[in-house]
């Protein structure tokens, strides 16, 4: 039975970072305990199939034959696995030496943890601000969405979506943390249950760690070791994104919304849906635009 059980979901388009990926798992594995790695390919036609068989024949590989989504791939492995850590890993990422040792010492040391991440950074070497966040007020949303809450100087009451009151290299709980790496108790995995499949994709993560607060367990931030993560790495994303992806962005805000804040206040739940479908139409209307200029 392996100490940690590594998922990563693959879809056409990944398959270069993947392979860097992989390969730096291979480098940098756990040595702590047994390491297990799957990928999960969500019927991708870029080769990534054959490429991981032939290169990594260690990592067990799951082709689905449709393209499931982040959250039904990740359950195809995260039902079945009975290690005492499971690591839901982005394929646009690679681990450094001793990170993976790190944070299962962390989550030895901390029982009441159910979840935990490291720093994340670009290839610029910038951090990845989703890496530590706070459950959105309505103001913190717009504030970020709307660009003034992401600024250096923002106050914190506006750049409340990043979790300012915790350093970049600090260490503690937050309300939330990036899907790119989210490593899990079992345990707590048990309690809390698998992913929501009814995300495709986006906000799968903010929810997988409100229902980890709300069974008590905590959300915890590591500061001190440091994952690469190309932002986009795996959709090869572009400044704007393309239908699909807007209209599954913008359908998961509302399923959020309407999963853990929605029936309070009739009035304040329309204002919030209607302000949804605005910035749908924002976003497509600049998504159109945008390739219409560069074609």
């Amino acid at each position: 039975m392996p100490l940690l059980e590594i998922v990563i979901v693959s879809s056409t388009g990944a398959r270069e970072v993947l392979r860097a990926c992989l390969r730096s798992l291979r480098e940098n594995p756990l040595t702590g305990g047994e390491m297990r790695v799957h990928v999960v390919d969500n019927a991708s036609t870029d080769g990534t199939p054959p490429m991981v068989r032939e290169d990594f024949p260690e990592v067990v590989l799951h082709a689905l034959d449709w393209n499931s989504g982040f959250c039904i791939a990740n359950n195809v492995v995260l039902r079945e696995t009975q290690a005492d850590f499971a690591l839901c890993l982005n394929p646009d990422t690679e681990v450094y030496a001793g990170v993976l040792d790190h944070m299962v010492e962390v989550m030895r040391a901390r029982p009441d943890v159910g979840m935990s991440t490291c720093r994340l950074v670009q290839a610029d070497g910038s951090l990845d601000h989703a890496a530590k966040r706070s459950f959105p007020t309505p103001l913190g949303a717009l504030a970020h969405f709307a660009g003034v809450g992401r600024r250096a100087n923002a106050p914190k009451w506006l750049a409340q979506y990043r979790a300012p009151q915790l350093g970049e290299h600090d260490s503690g709980e937050v309300d939330a943390v990036n899907g790119a790496f989210m490593l899990v108790r079992q345990e707590a995995l048990r309690e809390v249950g698998l992913l929501d499949e009814g995300y495709w994709l986006y906000m799968d993560d903010l929810d997988w760690c409100f229902r980890f607060h709300e069974k008590g367990w905590k959300v915890w931030y590591e500061g001190t070791v440091t994952a690469l993560h190309i932002k986009g790495g795996a959709t090869k994303k572009k400044r704007h994104l393309g239908l699909r992806h807007n209209l599954a962005f913008h359908r998961s805000m509302g399923r959020f919304y309407r999963k853990f804040y929605a029936g309070r206040n009739p009035a304040i739940d329309a204002a919030i849906y209607l302000a949804i479908l605005g910035k749908l139409g924002i976003s497509v209307t600049r998504s159109a635009v945008a390739r219409r200029s560069f074609a």
